[in-house]
């Protein structure tokens, strides 16, 4: 039977670990007052054994039983409740003791513990309550707004007003005052025509309920004029901002806009508008599906902290031999946590809302998306992935074998087959290897229970798992293996070198049709928000940067190596090199040289170019400080590519400065940052207060690791010079591995430390953005 504590452990929130009982520590109370009673029981047995304890014995459990039934009704403690001073809804909890225990100080101990772990559980209960209460309302106005502009949108007699443009006979419901927004024209909208009462009946009732909602509508002229000389007018939509109510945002603009620019367009049109609609009604699905999912967290925090106290209470109980847990857990089921059922209903009204508005009154399919099924982890995984493992280490030694037996690696043909074939496959074997330490990192935050998936706001039932990142690597590498091995068995049969050399490029279009497959097979979801993700770092700054963004993006600044053989495998094969097996073509040449300068610039620049926007969109300095670290490395770069053509002690001098500066800034901002350590305050020296991992050893040894990783450019300064070429580019490959290692065993802290930011702030729930904005908040 598993113990209370371990289960407690395995199912609380991670995020709001600080806020449930801390039983442990209430374990440690009661056994204090277990160790307490000890020597009286010791000194009873110092008067010896007698003949007579059996009868002493039965006389005692008599007496007992007949003093625990003469006091039943007699409390032994009285747990008291009052308003906190300086607070007029704050309820806390106090414990007073009203039998003689004898072990009185130890005892009063753990019920102020006890009284206070209570009062915390209420005080976060009732606020994060609060919050998901004033969530449910902002929802239901924002979800009665779309309601609204959907039925004016169908409404096809709308339509058919909008293509009269008629200037007169205004409806009454329609004539308000114009009210002052604080975003100016961006709040409104204009719709170029001005019905009749008796052409718009359901209509009229819609704009009825926005202007209920504090929209107003009012008749204003517009730009140009009608045939008939007279000048347009437009139906304007003011939102004020001196009430609580939703204000029209972008999405919603762009579809009034639209039908300002184009009230005559059939097709096409209506297909935009109803395209903002649907981005809009999108968006509040999602935040309907966040909510319910806080408050089903919430439902969890409050039936985990009764188990916890009902646990505590029985072994207290067990200890001091009295009954004083019916009289607390009688407070406990009184206090607000228990008591209250506003969550429930919130849940209840929750569904039903969405069952009717997302899913066609299909219960069904609306708890699909309200309570999405995790997808089990299957054995065949595991089995393919062993299978995989075994394949590629098999292949592998083939190819060993092969190489040495064909001579592949002669000072003959060692320049043909490192410059045409290995480019292609060391770029898959260094993907591989990232995917294989990305695996790595997902292993180790499930077992640390670091939340990767809210942290990056993927769907847990189609988010990639550890054994999925090893399926993936083990199959790449065997096919890449594979591949090789095809490679030198058709070299061995004189088969001819722009025949045996289109393989690479054949595995290569073949990996990149697979990942935009568009069938559901592979990782689906997966590939294409990878896709979706290298989009938005390639068109840096245009993009708001999330957290996944700007993790990919630090990826790729430790694949440069990658980059570099993936521009000179499409030169070779995009110029036709192969087919006349002259790689010289892609190796010299200026545009060579400025192709390497670029490649090794794009990975910093699209970095800094979110670091831009970030500190564009929350006004932080320090994201301006980190776009400086990221200028710092693309000097760095360039200072280095210039050497390795110009190697002269100037050029060396200006590789050594810059690059030591690089390394500083980079190492500052690895430690403190990003990993949140090195914190001279706090109560673990040099580190930080909270830490996941117990051992704090594994802290010291990572930071020393990572400056060891991050000083690998000293290689490429002064090089190996009494190595042949093969050998010098197997470090190169060498050196890119281990960058691509330092980069997975930063991700550990880097997520860590995001993760432990998050539990400060008791962020559990994604916050989504809601097309319709409060005014007020904006203002």
């Amino acid at each position: 039977m598993v113990k209370f504590s371990k289960e407690l452990e395995a199912q609380l929130i991670p995020e709001w670990k600080d806020a449930f009982v801390n039983y442990w520590q209430l374990k440690k109370q009661v056994k204090k007052i277990k160790v307490s009673r000890v020597p009286k029981q010791a000194s009873d047995a110092d008067y010896g054994v007698s003949i007579f304890d059996p009868i002493r014995f039965v006389a005692k459990k008599i007496s007992d039983k007949l003093f625990n039934f003469d006091n039943k009704l007699t409390e032994i403690i009285q747990v008291k409740s009052k308003i906190r001073e300086n607070s007029e809804e704050e309820e806390i909890y106090e414990t007073e003791l009203v039998q003689l225990f004898s072990e009185e100080d130890e005892v009063r101990v753990f019920f102020e513990r006890l009284d206070e772990e209570l009062n915390k559980v209420n005080q976060f209960y009732k606020t994060k309550e609060i919050e998901f209460l004033e969530r449910g309302e902002i929802l239901n106005k924002q979800l009665q707004i779309l309601l609204d502009l959907k039925q004016i949108l169908n409404d096809r007699r709308w339509k058919n007003c909008l293509s009269k443009q008629k200037s007169s006979s205004v409806p009454s419901s329609w004539s308000s005052t114009p009210r002052n927004s604080d975003y100016g024209s961006d709040n409104s909208a204009e719709l170029s025509a001005t019905p009749t009462s008796t052409e718009l009946t359901q209509t009229d009732e819609a704009i009825a309920a926005l202007e209920r909602n504090g929209v107003s509508f009012t008749n204003t002229a517009t730009r140009g004029k009608t045939k008939k000389g007279k000048p347009k007018m437009a139906m304007r939509i003011d939102i004020p901002n001196n009430t609580p109510t939703r204000t029209i945002s972008a999405v919603t603009s762009m579809l009034w806009e639209d039908l300002v620019n184009n009230p005559k367009k059939e097709g096409p049109g209506e297909f935009i508008n109803r395209k903002k609609i649907q981005c809009a009604e999108k968006m509040i699905r999602g935040a309907f599906v966040e909510l319910y999912r806080g408050l089903g967290l919430l439902k969890t925090y409050s039936s985990l902290n009764m188990v916890a106290f009902i646990k505590i209470l029985k072994k207290f109980d067990k200890v001091s031999n009295q009954q004083a847990s019916a009289s607390y857990l009688k407070a406990v089921k009184r206090s607000h946590f228990i008591s209250s059922d506003k969550v429930v209903k919130l849940m209840d009204e929750v569904e039903t809302i969405f069952t009717k508005h997302f899913a066609s009154n299909d219960k069904k399919k609306a708890m699909k998306f309200l309570r999405p099924r995790q997808q089990k982890e299957s054995h065949m995984v595991t089995f393919f992935v062993g299978l995989f493992t075994g394949c590629f280490v098999s292949l592998f030694s083939v190819y060993a074998l092969l190489a040495h037996l064909s001579g592949i690696f002669s000072p003959s043909t060692e320049m043909d087959y490192m410059e045409t074939v290995y480019p292609v496959f060391s770029v898959f074997a260094l993907l591989s290897l990232h995917l294989f330490m990305y695996g790595c990192n997902l292993f180790m935050w499930k077992s640390t229970r670091i939340n990767c998936n809210f942290i990056f706001e993927f769907q847990p039932s189609t988010a990639l798992k550890y054994r999925d990142a090893f399926l993936i690597c083990t199959t790449f590498m065997t096919a890449v293996v594979g591949a090789m091995v095809l490679h030198l068995i058709l070299r061995a049969n004189n088969f001819l070198p722009s025949q045996v050399d289109a393989i690479p490029g054949v595995f290569l279009l073949f990996s990149i049709a697979l990942l935009i497959c568009p069938l559901d097979i592979f990782y689906r979801p997966t590939r294409y928000c990878f896709i979706r993700v290298i989009r938005n770092i390639v068109c840096s700054p245009l993009y708001k940067v999330l957290m996944v963004d700007f993790f990919m993006a630090d990826q790729l600044t430790s694949q440069i190596p990658l980059l570099r053989h993936m521009e000179s495998t499409a030169c070779y094969f995009l110029a036709g090199s192969f087919r006349t097996h002259q790689y010289e073509t892609c190796k010299t040449g200026r545009l060579y040289r400025e192709l390497a300068y670029v490649i090794s610039f794009l990975p910093y620049y699209w970095r800094a170019m979110q670091c831009a926007r970030r500190w564009f969109d929350e006004a932080d300095v320090n994201h301006l400080a980190n776009m400086g670290k990221y200028v710092s490395a693309m000097v760095a770069a360039g200072a280095r590519i210039t050497y390795a053509n110009q190697q002269n002690h100037l050029w060396f001098s200006i590789v050594v400065v810059t690059s030591v500066v690089a390394t500083v800034y980079q190492l500052y901002w690895d430690f403190v940052k990003d990993w949140g350590l090195f914190n001279p305050h706090s109560k673990n020296l040099w580190l930080r207060d909270e830490l996941i991992l117990k051992n704090k050893s594994t802290y010291y040894f990572s930071m020393a690791l990572n400056a060891v990783l991050r000083v690998a450019w000293v290689e490429t300064v002064m090089g190996f010079h009494k190595i042949s070429y093969v050998e010098s580019r197997l470090v190169d490959f060498l050196l890119a591995s281990l960058e691509v290692i330092r980069r997975g065993h930063w991700n550990f802290y880097r997520l860590e430390n995001e993760h432990l930011n998050n539990v400060g702030k008791f962020r559990a729930v994604k916050t989504v953005p809601l097309p319709f904005r409060d005014a007020d908040s904006d203002g």
